[in-house]
């Protein structure tokens, strides 16, 4: 509404009245339409979210407050209300079932740590390495996502295979071909299960990183690195001091990704090793799953899913505050 303010002799503001002939002007309908449409856009998303994820974690969290086991398991709703008992097992690492969830998450913890390290160190490398233009650079980019275009089960199920004592390709290298072990070693049972984990898990996820880090790359001005050159840095003083502060936030956010990704990484090792994990490679969310359709005890294992839901919210939140006052501080 086209108005005029009436100022009086002070300089402050008594009012404001129309001009004569104007109309009031209404907010029009289609701009409304256009504020609602995001949200519009984004229900099914809501819907799916809410029937996919929250749900079944709401069954999921009453179900470990209930004494769960197979005589209930058709109508889990009838099963004995056991309050705390399960997450008082499950968190007694005195007793065996304690004891065995804390070797698994201190497993986890160890792999999740090598696994995200060398998947973002692998990707952070070949990313800058193929920033140069070169001859078959395009080649090498698309051979580098294979493993991340590949289906899961089939890419585990090749590796398990490759991994296999008597006829896999990996003895045959290791032994046959290059003599570099006495015997042949067993790789999907006993010590030997971590390395071949890790291994699996860095292959088919280092792809991300590299994708993400590269997309990162673009926004890095070029004539940056070609400043810092004509002052004389070197390779390493350019990825010190231009590359890695500029892909900061790209990092931040790939880290948490990836940490998250492998350590509820539930089908590569239930592809390579089955439904009983050797000692070695037992992460927790393989864990939670013998201890519920193995011994038939959902309760215990709904309460050891919970516990990993609040680490994970945990360690998230805490990751999200300090990477957010780091980047508060890099700013000022």
């Amino acid at each position: 509404m086209t108005t005029t303010t009436a100022i009086d002799t002070t300089g402050g503001r008594t009012g404001q009245r129309a001009l004569p002939g104007t109309a009031p002007r209404r907010r029009r309908p289609g701009r409304l339409r256009a504020i609602g449409l995001p949200y519009l856009l984004l229900l099914p998303a809501l819907v799916l979210e809410l029937l996919v994820h929250l749900v079944p974690m709401l069954i999921g969290i009453v179900m470990s407050f209930k004494e769960l086991t197979q005589f209930y398991i058709r109508d889990w709703g009838t099963a004995p209300w056991a309050g705390l008992d399960n997450y008082a097992v499950s968190v007694d690492f005195d007793a065996p079932v304690g004891e065995a969830l804390l070797k698994s998450f201190f497993t986890t913890c160890l792999f999740t740590l090598c696994s995200v390290g060398l998947c973002w160190l692998l990707g952070t490398a070949a990313a800058v390495f193929l920033q140069e233009t070169f001859r078959g650079r395009g080649l090498l980019r698309a051979i580098f996502l294979v493993p991340y275009a590949l289906p899961v089960y089939a890419a585990v199920i090749t590796w398990a295979f490759m991994f296999q004592r008597d006829n896999g390709l990996i003895n045959h290298v290791l032994h046959d071909q290059l003599g570099l072990t006495d015997g042949l070693p067993f790789w999907l049972i006993g010590d030997n299960s971590f390395i071949t984990l890790l291994v699996v898990s860095v292959w088919k996820g280092w792809p991300f990183a590299f994708l993400t880090t590269m997309a990162g790359l673009q926004n890095i001005p070029r004539e940056i690195y070609e400043a810092a050159a004509l002052d004389g840095a070197g390779m390493w003083q350019q990825i010190r001091r231009i590359t890695l502060p500029s892909l900061r936030p790209v990092n931040q956010v790939l880290v948490l990704v990836l940490f998250l990704w492998t350590f509820n990484d539930f089908n590569t090792p239930f592809v390579l090793f089955g439904k009983a994990a050797p000692e070695a490679a037992d992460l927790i969310s393989l864990h939670i799953y013998q201890s519920s359709f193995q011994t038939w005890n959902f309760g215990t294992g709904s309460a050891m899913s919970v516990l990993l839901l609040l680490f994970l919210l945990v360690v998230t939140g805490v990751y999200l505050f300090a990477t957010s006052r780091g980047r508060k501080a890099t700013d000022v």
